[in-house]
């Protein structure tokens, strides 16, 4: 119960970014759908995605880009990623659209 409210709580502090991007960030995934292991999601154009994924490596997040078939970006956030981790990277997010919204 403890790891799931834990998983719970990651998920939705970064879907509640995507959701207040006010569109800059679209999740994948209805609501209802949404996965609390990989939160996928688009930014407005490829050559932000990729801009998104080079920035965000130089800080040490890595594996950010989404599938190959459906593009945009995946984060993982398995039981092993804390919620501090997710932080971090909402804190990106947010100052990313800041710098290109």
């Amino acid at each position: 119960a403890g790891i799931e409210a834990r998983n719970k709580a990651k998920a939705d502090l970064l879907y509640s970014a995507i959701d207040a991007s006010g569109g800059f960030y679209k999740g994948h995934a209805q609501p209802e759908s949404r996965s609390r292991m990989n939160v996928t999601f688009r930014l407005p154009n490829e050559e932000l995605e990729d801009t998104f994924a080079k920035e965000a490596k130089k800080l040490n997040m890595i594996g950010l880009k989404g599938h190959r078939s459906v593009g945009g970006m995946r984060a993982s956030i398995y039981n092993a990623v804390e919620l501090s981790d997710v932080e971090v990277l909402v804190q990106f997010m947010q100052e990313f659209q800041r710098k290109n919204g």
